[in-house]
């Protein structure tokens, strides 16, 4: 058994044994089917929101988003933040669908089982930019006068609380950092020094697997290196794999490859948040390690299909990759298309394309993208 396979079990997490193979492979065999139930967030809707003054786009368990700059995308990850801060404050609970009317745009959650008798309206001031009113309305479903639906709100509250959000920077995670222990990876990657040193103490299996994942995608190098750098803080170094040569200190490796350590602690991470956003999923990767890449993000959401004894987590990501987006021609309902037309943003999930089937038979996904023909580009 390989040494990223024992770290799993190690970890809780139990490879997959293959039919018709001798070893156990801790990588996918073939992409996963979508649709798993174990989402948090159904759908939201969009009412005079930046760009998008009508628009609504259903949510599954693994979704990646592409379009223009401009079209949505981030506007949807700032919705699920701004819908997280409020959630850990008190909020205004609707009885007998009396709801109050935000005065402007307002955004919409619907939510997966057990959640879906609680519908959550966010609420913005004319200037939309200040969206500080969280309206929780709750079916009747006969577990109470006072407030149906409670338990199921402090539940859910719960795993609002716990969506996350990255756009990693080379540049803030070279610097030696400050953690302790259970430090928690920066939105921009910035501590992954010290998240990595504390996983060494603390979660060593954790540590190995990633350090066993980062040595078969990038071989030149042997491992990985954490040391003090004074003051509290931790200092991250690769190990060629020449023997003799000198540890590679952060600042000195590659965008790519620093992305790629933020990846595998992202998705490594025994207990990761139950929704996570990635913006700009393949920054720094080479066109040839986008396979891994989506392999990485895959067990995420759909650890079971890696045989991960772990719960699922909901990811959004986004791209502007016509290479990475061709990786999902055989799951084109993981794929949601944002348009942009004049002021107006829209969303559309590729598997509702009725022509996909056809056009695919004349070119790859990303070049029908790459060129228009599916809308989600800029215009022209």
């Amino acid at each position: 058994m390989s040494s990223f396979c024992t770290a799993a079990l190690v970890a809780g997490l139990a490879p997959r044994r293959h039919a018709g193979s001798s070893t156990d492979d801790c990588r996918l065999a073939s992409p996963p089917r979508a649709g798993h139930s174990d989402s948090v967030i159904a759908a939201v809707h969009f009412r005079n929101f930046k760009a998008l003054r009508s628009a609504a786009v259903r949510l599954e368990a693994f979704n990646l988003f592409i379009g223009p700059s401009g079209s949505g995308k981030t506007s949807l990850v700032q919705a699920l933040l701004r819908l997280r801060a409020l959630a850990a404050l008190p909020v205004t609970h609707v009885r007998d669908g009396r709801k109050p009317v935000p005065a402007g745009p307002e955004i919409e959650f619907h939510f997966q089982p057990p959640f879906q008798n609680t519908r959550v309206t966010l609420g913005c001031e004319r200037d939309e930019l200040v969206c500080n009113l969280l309206l929780v309305d709750h079916t009747p479903d006969g577990r109470g006068p006072d407030l149906p639906g409670a338990a199921e709100w402090a539940e859910l509250r719960t795993q609002l609380q716990g969506i996350r959000a990255y756009l990693f920077d080379h540049y803030a995670m070279a610097p030696p950092s400050a953690g302790g222990p259970g430090v928690e990876l920066a939105s921009n990657g910035g501590n992954l020094a010290a998240v990595l040193a504390d996983w060494r103490e603390r979660q060593p299996a954790a540590f190995r697997a990633v350090e066993e994942e980062f040595r078969r995608i990038e071989p030149e190098f042997s491992g990985l290196e954490l040391r003090a750098a004074g003051e509290g803080l931790t200092e991250l170094a690769a190990r060629p794999a020449e023997a003799g040569a000198a540890p590679v200190p952060a600042d000195s490796l590659a965008q790519g490859t620093l992305y790629l350590l933020a990846i595998l602690v992202l998705t490594l991470n025994p207990a990761p948040p139950p929704v996570v956003c990635v913006e700009e999923a393949d920054r720094g990767v080479h066109p040839r390690r986008l396979r891994e890449l989506r392999d990485a993000l895959y067990r995420l959401s759909y650890p079971r299909e890696r045989g991960l004894v772990r719960r699922p987590v909901q990811l959004i990501a986004t791209t502007h990759s016509p290479y990475l987006l061709d990786l999902f021609k055989d799951h084109p309902e993981e794929v949601v298309l944002a348009h942009k037309r004049g002021r107006d943003a829209t969303f559309e999930r590729l598997s509702e394309r009725t022509d996909l089937r056809d056009l695919l038979q004349e070119a790859h996904l990303g070049d029908l993208w790459y060129s228009g023909i599916l809308g989600g580009v800029p215009e022209e």
